[in-house]
């Protein structure tokens, strides 16, 4: 966010968000400014940024919740006619495409997680992509200690490569040579990765779909490609939703609810907000096992099968 976000700039990003992205801004010194999401999707709208644009607005962070793209033309026209950076958490997002462009490019920078809950997995780490060269080149030096020269081999110095400078008060925020390395080769089975939870999801859709009491994901728009992170089942009121994970749970069965509602924390001082979509998601939905490693008798067994 450094390079984007200064103190007393707002950031507008939907409640349904990861923690760490809330953070991001506050540690800069800017306001988080949390808007709703679509019911279904759990997706920020360009109707629901719109309404939480203020004078002090610099920046949008959307994220595309379980892999499903947002309505990114939208949200692009919208940042655009309001001289808004947009910022794309393409964490969950790492292979999803909106009208055949990555997820994470649409925007001025976007960022991916490779941590040990992901579909890429490096251990940790991630990537930052940064269309602006300068803030490129301001970024590199912040997330590597504020050095403007790497090493001892890039030190334009002659005599004296041990010596150096520093343009800012970075941190070291880079990823480790064998963390990368497992990278590389997770990033060559990325295909088959996305493959298996995509018949995870759609064995998902085939073996649920005459569960009255459940509304399934919404289908993916022709122009869509989803990563598949997340499956997320909904139930008519949230009674049905606790029994259902206390039941799964009870079958050795583990679910969850990403991303509890960020306005709902307290110490983002924003606990009075209403953001009804949002809530209601929150109260009715689970998200169900998926990853490449799930067998199909297990998913039998998620589903009541």
């Amino acid at each position: 966010m450094k390079c984007f976000v200064e103190p007393s700039d707002e950031v507008i990003m939907p409640t349904c968000s990861f923690v760490g992205a809330a953070n991001a801004v506050v540690d800069r010194g800017a306001r988080v400014v949390f808007c709703d999401v679509d019911k279904l999707t759990l997706n920020a709208t360009a109707k629901a940024i719109e309404e939480k644009i203020s004078p002090a607005t610099k920046a949008v962070c959307i994220l595309h919740f379980g892999g499903v793209p947002c309505e990114l033309d939208e949200i692009v026209e919208l940042c655009a006619a309001k001289n808004i950076t947009l910022i794309e958490d393409s964490a969950t997002a790492v292979s999803s495409f909106y009208k055949g462009k990555a997820c994470g490019t649409f925007g001025q920078a976007g960022t991916w997680s490779f941590d040990a809950m992901k579909i890429l997995v490096c251990g940790d780490g991630g990537m930052i992509y940064v269309k602006d060269a300068d803030k490129f080149k301001k970024l590199r030096q912040n997330i590597y200690l504020g050095l403007v020269s790497q090493s001892g081999f890039t030190n334009s110095v002659d005599s004296k490569w041990w010596e150096f400078q520093i343009d800012t008060f970075g941190r070291r925020s880079i990823m480790n040579d064998i963390s990368s390395a497992i990278g590389l080769v997770q990033l060559e089975k990325l295909p088959k990765f996305i493959a298996k939870r995509k018949h995870v999801a759609e064995l998902y859709d085939s073996l649920l779909a005459n569960v009255d009491w459940l509304k399934l994901p919404p289908p993916l728009k022709d122009y869509q490609k989803s990563s598949y992170y997340m499956y997320h089942v909904q139930t008519k009121n949230p009674e049905d939703r606790d029994r259902l994970a206390s039941y799964l749970r009870g079958k050795n069965i583990y679910t969850t609810f990403r991303y509890y509602p960020l306005h709902w924390v307290n110490l983002y001082g924003q606990k009075f907000e209403h953001l009804p979509n949002a809530e209601a998601a929150a109260l009715c939905t689970l998200c169900l096992p998926i990853h490449q490693s799930l067998a199909d008798g297990k998913l039998n067994l998620s589903a009541g099968k």
